[in-house]
């Protein structure tokens, strides 16, 4: 047994928690810093799109229990706690397991282990489902252990899994609890505001304290104002200061001090108590539904998935819930119906609706052998498809953690908003005590404003009593502030430009990468399967005098058609296209690199390079001489073919140009890039290919290990502002090595996994396209930060001068968070 897997000398592991309430970057650093507070805490993650909290910690000192109850102390409620010290279930797909025997093997194997309390075991379905104790052993310590005992593990699924629906769940949830707690504070609300009119402006009320009294307690110290007070109180004691400890300061004192009204006759402040709650729960509910907007995107992934598959199971098609799906299982698509997961068509031909995963809106034709992506729509065909990858390895799922990836993550230009945020309540308590402090000993020197701001400001009164003033001003500084609009100013526009990427085939892993990819000013391609196909193809067909096209095809493909060497292939693919089948050859032979040869209705035929024909005595190669180098400048591979001792033709393949590069390159130079082509391939050969699309730069006759060394150089020369795209493993470190690496999501994984950014349709236009993404979501950014802070620094003085009332600062705060929420939403209408 492998000693990674006991309990003793596990040293960390990873929980996740689920906070509904941590909605800005306010308030995820008030979790990350209470979370740091705690010994055994090795890192933590805050996600505020997803809501969610990661922590690697030492289970020896920490569990689950405690993270939550941190969590809890800095005054926010824990929807869920997973992964980590939560224990759970996890199912373990075993192949090789087909009798009792072999299960007794695994069981026997599992019961090892510390924390596992129980294993059940399917023959049928090869599965074990591993039920473990809190600090029992993750997923992947019982794949070790099951692949210790000899068993290949093809599938490990835990309970997180499905965490995406159970966000959304607990989202839902969170958003009704906020509703709720809403209306039933703006009833009451409502009543007090009826009855105010009349009393101030037309008769007194008889009793009217007492009434408004009662009918505000609840809204004020029940239902969401108890929340909020309890919330302000636990973070308090945690010495992390919140929005609530604001709003609680806002609305407390003044229903504290109206109650002196019944012993002594003052202004009543108690409809401003129960109006700033009121106005808070509405601005909590408007922020959630809006903040839901922004997301959406990642919402409706989680929703695109197929709930259940049909699948041949003993000759008979039976339909099984998605979770069920094992790799290799033979899955029945129907016109209509969305592919289950991602597999290989088996048999049968349809067109393929693919828009989810790449944005392309026109279908693809897919028949046996091609790849299918999992929730993609089957237009037409019947097709059979054996599922290659199924839970969280399927290409949807990559796309969703990419996406959180990147809504979770940070973007340098954060920094500054982080720094105010940290210090900001405490700031703004006592920006509202000195306020109170300024009114009560100097109200003659700050009174000449109030005369000033009566002019065009309804609500100020200048013969209002110093109290009334000093009280005022301190409420209104307190309930205008906002945190949340800076702390929503970044996370807001990565939800909405990371979602609008993904639904157009455009995945941004960090908010780091699009803080730089607007800076890039070199772009690098790689040529093969970039900038070209990567595959060779027939590209001219070149007759001697007295030859015609058909016949110089039916010699070169039936020859040919008996090589696998892939010019050939292009040769008998290029023949078949042009309507030219291959015919029988006998007597074939290779001489390897330098060409082949066979009889062709007994005409000897002999195919290869300009050195091999003149060593075999054929006639007639100079005419041919001419259009051999032309073609052979323009970086095509060129072959004659040579009937009867006789020179009859030129047959060149090249790897063609993609139809949107040039479009892309165009692109590029209008962003102001400078484009490099980085390939191994000869300078005659690359650089045909740059002339044709307009590549500014080229590096020939570079190895893939010189790539890295070519980015190397070019960073020098221009900076740290060096982009490159690339689609196979050889690429993979010079992506890493670039500013900012772009992968062609057609290409390997490898690739992808190094890359910044990755393109799902693997077409390089996508290139230019993520740019001006990443241009668009940095602006909405900025924008954000700026207009928070401008209000925050205008508006917080001019409630300190007493120019602003109460119940005014709390709608202009609500509508400052909604404002930074509604310009990221814009977003959403960019047209790239």
């Amino acid at each position: 047994m492998p000693p990674a897997t006991t309990k003793t000398e596990t040293q960390s592991q990873r929980a996740r928690l689920t906070v509904p309430g941590m909605g800005s970057d306010h308030c995820g650093g008030i979790v990350k810093s209470t979370l740091q507070k705690l010994d055994g805490v090795q890192e933590v993650q805050t996600n505020i799109a997803a809501h969610r909290v990661e922590v690697d910690y030492d289970p020896a000192r920490l569990d689950g229990d405690a993270l939550r109850k941190a969590v809890e102390g800095a005054g926010y409620d824990v929807a869920a706690v997973s992964g980590g010290e939560a224990g759970g279930s996890v199912q373990i797909t075993v192949p090789g397991m087909g009798s009792d025997h072999c299960a007794g093997i695994v069981r026997g194997t599992l019961e090892k282990l510390d924390g596992v309390t129980d294993i059940q075991t399917n023959i049928a379905q090869h599965r074990v489902t591993v039920t473990t104790a809190p600090g029992g052993p993750d997923g992947q310590a019982l794949r070790r252990a099951v692949e210790g005992a000899g068993y290949d593990v093809a599938d490990v699924r835990t309970e997180q899994d499905s965490d995406g629906e159970a966000d959304a769940e607990i989202e839902q949830a969170y958003l009704g609890q906020a509703w709720r707690r809403f209306w039933i504070a703006a009833i009451p609300t409502t009543l007090i505001m009826i009855l105010m009119m009349p009393h101030m402006f037309w008769q007194p009320i008889p009793g009217y304290l007492a009434i408004i009294a009662v009918l505000a307690f609840p809204v004020v110290f029940m239902f969401g104002g108890a929340a909020t007070h309890k919330a302000a109180w636990r973070s308090l004691t945690n010495r992390n200061a919140n929005m609530d400890v604001l709003i609680s300061m806002g609305s407390l004192p003044p229903y504290l001090i109206g109650l002196v009204g019944f012993v002594y006759p003052m202004t009543s402040f108690i409809e401003m108590a129960a109006t700033i709650m009121t106005f808070h729960l509405l601005g909590r509910y408007l922020e959630a539904r809006a903040k839901g907007n922004a997301s959406q995107a990642i919402r409706k992934l989680l929703t695109m998935g197929a709930k259940t598959a049909r699948v041949e199971r003993d000759g008979q098609e039976v339909e099984v819930a998605i979770k069920d799906l094992q790799p290799g299982d033979i899955m029945v698509v129907r016109p209509g119906d969305k592919m289950p997961t991602d597999g290989e068509v088996v048999d049968g031909e349809s067109h393929i609706d693919e828009s989810i995963a790449t944005g392309e809106s026109v279908p693809v034709y897919k028949a046996t052998g091609d790849s299918v992506i999992g929730a993609t729509i089957n237009k037409e065909g019947r097709l059979r498809v054996r599922a290659t990858r199924v839970g969280g390895d399927t290409f949807l799922s990559q796309v969703i953690r990419l996406v959180e990836q990147a809504q979770g993550s940070r973007v340098p230009i954060q920094e500054f908003a982080d720094r105010a945020t940290a210090r900001f309540v405490p700031i703004v308590i006592l920006i509202a005590l000195a306020s109170l402090a300024a009114w009560a000993v100097f109200p003659d020197t700050l009174r000449p404003i109030l005369d000033w701001g009566a002019g065009f400001l309804p609500w100020v009164d200048p013969e209002a009593a110093v109290p009334v003033l000093a009280i005022l001003a301190a409420i209104a500084v307190l309930v205008i502030a906002c945190p949340c609009a800076l702390g929503l100013a970044t996370p807001t526009a990565l939800m909405v430009g990371s979602g609008l990427g993904a639904e157009r085939g455009i995945l941004i892993r960090s908010g780091e990468a699009i803080q730089t990819f607007k800076d890039v000013k070199v772009m690098v391609l790689d040529k093969t399967g970039t900038i070209t196909r990567g595959e060779p193809k027939l590209t001219e067909v070149v007759t001697a005098e007295g030859t015609q096209e058909q016949q110089l095809l039916g010699w070169a493909a039936s020859v040919e058609n008996a090589s696998e060497h892939p010019i050939a292939r292009a040769i008998v693919d290029g023949a078949r296209e042009r309507g030219v089948e291959p015919g029988e050859v006998s007597g074939f032979s290779s001489t390897g690199a330098r060409g082949v040869s066979g009889q062709v209705d007994g005409e000897t035929v002999l195919i290869g390079n300009r050195k091999l024909l003149e060593e075999q005595g054929v006639s007639g190669l100079e005419s041919l001489d001419d259009k051999l180098s032309e073609l052979e400048a323009r970086g095509r591979t060129a072959v004659i073919l040579a009937a009867g001792g006789q020179a009859r033709g030129i047959l060149a393949v090249a790897d063609t140009i993609k139809d949107e590069s040039i479009e892309a390159i165009k692109g590029m130079h209008a962003l102001g890039l400078h484009v490099v082509m980085v390939t191994g391939d000869n300078e005659r050969a690359a650089r045909a290919v740059a002339d044709e699309v307009g590549i500014d730069e080229v590096q020939a006759g570079v190895l893939p290990e010189g790539k890295v060394d070519a980015i190397r150089a070019l960073q020098q020369r221009f900076g740290d502002h060096v982009a490159m795209v690339g689609d196979g493993i050889n690429d993979a470190p010079a992506l890493k090595q670039a500013n900012v690496g772009i992968a062609i999501g057609a290409g390997a994984d490898v690739a992808i996994e190094a890359a910044d950014v990755t393109l799902v349709r693997g077409e390089l236009t996508g290139v230019v396209e993520a740019m001006r993404l990443s241009k668009l979501t940095f602006r909405k950014i900025v924008q954000n930060l700026i207009w928070a802070s401008g209000y925050n620094v205008a508006a917080i003085p001019i409630a300190s001068m007493g120019l602003l009332h109460p119940m005014i600062g709390v709608i202009a705060m609500t509508a400052s968070s909604l404002s930074v929420i509604g310009n990221s939403i814009l977003l959403r209408r960019a047209k790239l």
